[in-house]
């Protein structure tokens, strides 16, 4: 007993040194987290904010609220000037994206230890972030943070929080695994468009609730370094999400499937960002792509006016590929298309598990009924919410084109150097077109408005006055019967009737009327609604089989 007891002591001093260990590693990995925060710079000598009411000016650099309702900013100068004059412009703007933001993750994660624990894992996580951005976006970023709000210093300072929101992006990328939607986009040239130059088309689907999509930024830049270039994301978004330069080059992003990272790299909107500042052409983007490691998988749709055509970078992060087709048109969703990845199992198992081919399919539909394709073509494309053959699957549904949580949706048309950009709701607003041959080569008055009126596609009004009410009618319905399950209460006949009728060929409506009737414990109406989901289009195999399972 003796010996035994003597084991024992033993055992437990041993486990108590590894813990000590554990936790003394964890720390020291904690706070040896270098985030590369800049020194401190000395602020542009002489220059004060204006602000006349119709824009605000800082130097060489403007900001204006278009009658649009798209917000447009003009900067210039080197990396820490740009970050400077963009949050003294933007100052309010970017305390609202924050809030917007971090509201959203309180709803994701109401518990504060969660939160805490939440900030320890982003420490650790992206501990060597700073060392994958380049000095010069870090001195990008720690200017904008200087305008930035102290309210959410308990997730980290103003430049820590700014960094962190780029790699946030790419985290959130990732959870395509489980849930997020997925972006389209292509490119059609020589007989395929209508006057044979490039024409590209993308939606960006990234949802992070309506408020946090309220303010889309469009950014005009004029670097020290490299090339001018229009971008559109939203305030303080230092990388880029869809964007052309001044060479004709055009960038936009599609999430593919990845493993969950590890550990952070570059991320993937400050790479795009470093093509469209610094390439022409699509062996320069290759080039740039290649020097860079990311923690995400992506397909990069690169247009050149150059090249007169298009072409998909498509990088993981432990391998990169390149896909072009000579026929004069490309279209990408969410999967890999090289020879590269031909053979990835990932790669495989998104095509045979998710929306991405399906889409793919009907994109490959639309070109064909739309060819040759211009800009009114390329928008009516974008705004396809039907499925393959036109048929019916339910509003937002992740299967069509359009599902209704475009942040943004954009065309270029490269060889003009004229971009149209989307305003709210979502793609159905117009469409106003920026021409950058006047924007960047002359001095446009900001008095007025900066997008060529004549070039205005305008808004989809059969959706407008029809489908779009329904559409809300049953986003705050299903809203509605989540919180009266949560509080354990009815939902009375006559909504659950209305609630049918806002969207009756989407499979996700049954579900949820399937999940409320199994919390009323009314098993039989249950059963009838998850029978009646299995009718629909699920883009899914994972929540085909999620509803299977709670038929059992």
């Amino acid at each position: 007993m003796h010996r035994f007891f003597k084991i024992l002591k033993s055992v437990l001093l041993l486990l108590l040194v590894l813990v000590m260990f554990t936790v003394t590693w964890f720390a020291y990995l904690y706070y040896a987290a270098d985030m590369k925060q800049p020194r401190d710079k000395n602020l542009p000598d002489k220059l004060r904010l204006v602000d006349n009411g119709l824009y605000r000016q800082y130097g060489d650099n403007y900001l204006r609220k278009s009658e649009s309702g798209l917000w447009e900013l003009k900067i210039k100068g080197s990396a820490f000037e740009r970050g400077v004059a963009a949050g003294k412009l933007m100052d309010s703007l970017l305390y609202y994206q924050e809030k917007v933001f971090v509201d959203q993750i309180r709803k994701m994660i109401p518990s504060e230890n969660y939160l805490k624990f939440l900030r320890f894992f982003i420490v650790m996580f992206n501990r060597n972030l700073g060392k994958n951005v380049t000095e010069e976006y870090r001195d990008e970023i720690y200017g904008i943070s200087l305008s930035c709000t102290d309210e959410y210093d308990f997730i980290g300072n103003p430049y820590e929080r700014q960094l962190n929101y780029h790699a946030a992006h790419d985290i959130g990328h990732t959870m395509q695994d489980y849930m997020l939607v997925g972006c389209s986009s292509f490119a059609t040239w020589d007989k395929h468009s209508a006057d044979s130059s490039l024409i590209i088309g993308r939606n960006f689907d990234f949802y992070m609730g309506d408020d946090f999509a309220r303010n889309k930024l469009v950014m005009f830049c004029e670097p020290a370094e490299g090339y001018k270039f229009a971008s559109v994301g939203w305030p303080g978004m230092v990388g880029v999400l869809s964007g052309m330069n001044e060479e004709g080059l055009t960038v936009t992003i599609n999430a593919a499937k990845s493993s969950i990272p590890t550990s952070a790299a570059t991320p993937i909107s400050l790479l795009v960002r470093e093509i469209l500042q610094y390439a022409s052409t699509i062996d320069e983007a290759y080039a740039i792509v290649q020097k860079r490691q990311t923690f995400v998988s992506e397909s990069i749709l690169i247009g050149s006016a150059k090249d007169g055509r298009a072409a998909v970078i498509e990088k993981s992060p432990g391998r990169i590929g390149l896909f072009a087709d000579f026929g004069g048109q490309i279209i990408c969703t969410n999967h890999f298309q090289s020879d590269e990845f031909k053979e990835d199992k990932r790669n495989i198992e998104n095509i045979q598990t998710t929306d991405s081919y399906y889409r793919y399919q009907r994109l490959e539909e639309l070109l064909a009924e739309q060819e040759p394709v211009d800009e009114y073509k390329a928008v009516s494309m974008l705004r396809n919410n039907k499925g393959l053959s036109d048929s019916e699957v339910g509003l937002s549904n992740e299967m069509a084109i359009n599902q209704f949580i475009a942040h943004h949706t954009v065309i270029f048309k490269p060889e003009q150097l004229i971009m149209w950009v989307s305003t709210n709701p979502w793609q159905s607003g117009k469409f106003v077109a920026y021409d950058l041959n006047k924007i960047f080569n002359a001095k446009p008055n900001f008095l007025d408005e900066l997008y060529a009126k004549e070039l205005t596609i305008p808004a989809d009004s059969v959706f407008l006055t029809g489908d779009y009410n329904k559409l809300l009618k049953y986003r705050n319905t299903t809203s509605y019967i989540k919180q009266q399950m949560k509080v354990n209460k009815k939902v009375s006949t006559m909504v659950i009737e209305e609630y049918l009728a806002s969207n009756p060929d989407y499979y996700h409506l049954y579900e949820i009327l399937g999940n409320y009737y199994q919390y009323a414990g009314e098993l039989a109406k249950a059963k009838q609604y998850y029978q009646q989901a299995l009718t629909k289009a699920i883009p899914k195999v994972a929540e085909k089989e999620r509803i299977l399972k709670k038929l059992e």
